[in-house]
Formats: C-alpha cells, sequence, structure tokens
C-alpha cells in the first residue's frame, strides 16, 4: 500500500521518468474480446437487477402515458436511467420508491456508468498498476545481476545464470532496442530499454545497487564505455565483459572489467582443437553447454569434504579457490581442502529450466 498512498512526488516523478523506459516481465492478459462480453455481461447483470427492482415496486412509481407501470415500462425505466438520459415520462411518486432510487438505482446508475467506461478506466489502472509494480522493484532491488546486451551472448548468459540457480527476478536486462527488450519481458525478466553508455539507463537498472554485471554488446568500443560507466557507478561490483578482438582486453580492464572474454579468439581455439581431436572439443562444449551432460562448476567445499584431499572427492576436483589464490589440481600445497576454500568441479548436469 504505500507503494500506491506514501510516494512522494519526487519518487512518483521518477517512477513516471522510469516507466518509459522499464518493462517489467509479462503477465498473462485477459483477450480484448473476453474482456468486452465480460463488461457486457456485467452491463446486462446491473440492468436486469434494476428492471428488477423497479418492477417489484411498480406501484410506487406514475407513467404519463398510461397511468400503470409493466414490466416493459420498468425495463425501459431501467434504461434510460442508468444510462443518464432522463425522459421524466416514468417518474417514482411515493416514498418507498424515491427512497429506493437514492439506496439502489443511484448506486446502479454509478455501477453502469463505470462499466461503459471501464476502458478508460482500465488503461489509467495498468498505468497506475505498473507505475507501483516499477516503484516496488526499485526499492527492493538489490545484489542482482544486470546483463548488459540481450543478443545471443546476453542470452546464453542469463540462461546460465537461471541455471545456476539464480532467480529471474534478480536479472534485469539492458538493451538499446525496444524489440529485444521485450523479448526479455516475454522470458519473465525487467528490461531496461535506453543506451547502456550513458549513466541515467544504468541508473534505472539500479546498477549502483548490482552485485555482478555482465557487459556483452555488439561492438568492442560500446562495451569499454559500458564497463567504464558501470564501475564509475559502482565500485564494488564483480563486471565480467566480452570483447571480439584480444587487442581490446587490456582496455576493458582498464575500463574497469575484472574479466574479459575473447569470444574470437575462444572459438578458434575450438575450432583448432576440433581438427587436431574432435573428441576434446565435444568435451569442452558439453562442459561449456550448461545442464548438457558435464557441468564445471565453482561450489564451497562440504563438511565431510574438509580435510580430504581433492581426489577423495565424489565430484572431479579441477582447481581449489584458496584465500582469493586459485590452485590448480597439481599444485604441490593442495594436499587437503580446508574449511573456507571453494573448489572447482566437474559435475554431473541437472536440468536447465528453460527461459
Amino acid at each position: 500500500m504505500r507503494s500506491v498512498w506514501y510516494r512522494t512526488s519526487t519518487e512518483a516523478r521518477d517512477d513516471a521518468e522510469a516507466g518509459r523506459s522499464i518493462s517489467m516481465p509479462t503477465q498473462s492478459a485477459t483477450p480484448p474480446l473476453q474482456q468486452v462480453l465480460r463488461r457486457l455481461a456485467l452491463a446486462l447483470l446491473v440492468l436486469a437487477v434494476t428492471t428488477l427492482v423497479v418492477y417489484v415496486d411498480r406501484a410506487g412509481y406514475h407513467d404519463s402515458a398510461d397511468e400503470s407501470v409493466d414490466f416493459l415500462d420498468s425495463a425501459y425505466y431501467a434504461t434510460v436511467t442508468l444510462s443518464t438520459t432522463g425522459y421524466g415520462d416514468i417518474t417514482p411518486v411515493s416514498d418507498s420508491a424515491r427512497l429506493t432510487n437514492i439506496l439502489v438505482v443511484t448506486p446502479l446508475r454509478v455501477l453502469f456508468l463505470i462499466i461503459l467506461v471501464g476502458t478508460t478506466l482500465e488503461v489509467l489502472t495498468e498505468r497506475t498498476r505498473q507505475q507501483v509494480r516499477i516503484h516496488r522493484w526499485r526499492a527492493r532491488t538489490r545484489d542482482h545481476v544486470v546483463v548488459i546486451g540481450y543478443g545471443t551472448k546476453g542470452r546464453h548468459a542469463v540462461q546460465t545464470l537461471v541455471g545456476q540457480g539464480i532467480a529471474k527476478d534478480r536479472i534485469v536486462v539492458v538493451d538499446a532496442q525496444h524489440k529485444v527488450a521485450d523479448l526479455a519481458g516475454e522470458d519473465g525478466l525487467v528490461s531496461v530499454t535506453g543506451d547502456a553508455t550513458r549513466s541515467e539507463t544504468l541508473l534505472k537498472a539500479e546498477v549502483q545497487n548490482a552485485a555482478r554485471v555482465i557487459v556483452a554488446p555488439q561492438r568492442d568500443d560500446t562495451a569499454a564505455l559500458v564497463a567504464l560507466t558501470a564501475r564509475q557507478l559502482n565500485r564494488r561490483a564483480t563486471i565480467v565483459a566480452a570483447v571480439r578482438e584480444d587487442e581490446n582486453a587490456p582496455l576493458l580492464k582498464q575500463s574497469g572489467a575484472d574479466t574479459v572474454i575473447t569470444s574470437s579468439s575462444s572459438a578458434g581455439r575450438l575450432l583448432g582443437v576440433s581438427m587436431v581431436s574432435p573428441s576434446v572439443a565435444r568435451t569442452l562444449e558439453d562442459l561449456m553447454t550448461l545442464g548438457s551432460g558435464l557441468d564445471l562448476i565453482e561450489r564451497p567445499v562440504l563438511d565431510d569434504e574438509v580435510g580430504r584431499a581433492p581426489r577423495d572427492s565424489a565430484d572431479l576436483v579441477v582447481a581449489v579457490v584458496r584465500g582469493g589464490q586459485l590452485l590448480d589440481y597439481s599444485d604441490a600445497r593442495l594436499t587437503d581442502m580446508r574449511a573456507g576454500d571453494h573448489v572447482i568441479v566437474v559435475s554431473r548436469a541437472v536440468p536447465t529450466p528453460a527461459l
């Protein structure tokens, strides 16, 4: 209720501005024809109730035409009254009829008018509901993941995040194209439409409160500007960026990216491995495709693994992260696993939920 009654004028203005570029996840909507038929049924129901009320108390009404009020006259009076036409040829004359008009017919008239203008009211209600949803989302969103660019790289990154157990409501997509942002909404994600190199766009995605930022635009120069802007807005977030060329990777790291993935060289190495050993290439592809067979994941050391050698783990331990340092399986210091360690293991894949 606070989102409706206690928003300040500044918050309301910010929410209205954000509503032009922020798209909340798509919700199921009633088909237009079904909405029209529902409103028509409600209007006919109100008309029938009013007709019945007038007919029951017909002795309290006067008809200037024939001095009597039958069922047709009751329906006629209900129609002209609910539509506020009011010809005056049939009028309530008794105290009970007038009291009924005050307490029953007038509220039914208001209800009938609300149904008639239901489309306009629905538009206003939907707009208000959208602003309330945006306000609540902006107020509650903390330590989320911002994915900049929802192309092939961005979509696969989101799919991997969801497969790793991150809820969709903790992921925000930023893209400059409305169609792409709408696609993210259809996938159940909050999306922001705008230029990610501009601070105002990233602020709408609450990047200043994000825990992780994935930078995956189409161009390397755009990626550098986005990483620089994101780092200026958030000093603590982990920023991972993708570039096409190796020579641009140092520029991304200088711009604030913690990790830089070079797509072209990675693809080239995979092509070379595929030529020499197709089986190795298939295994690598299997490891990189979450949920397909084998997964390469990082997890905390389990209680029953503390003090044991890595090879004694139920999963195949490839490396151990200890105190921020990466120790591979061949490191002489890696004699046992300790509390607080994180292990990088190859494990059997679990099904990945579809977007």
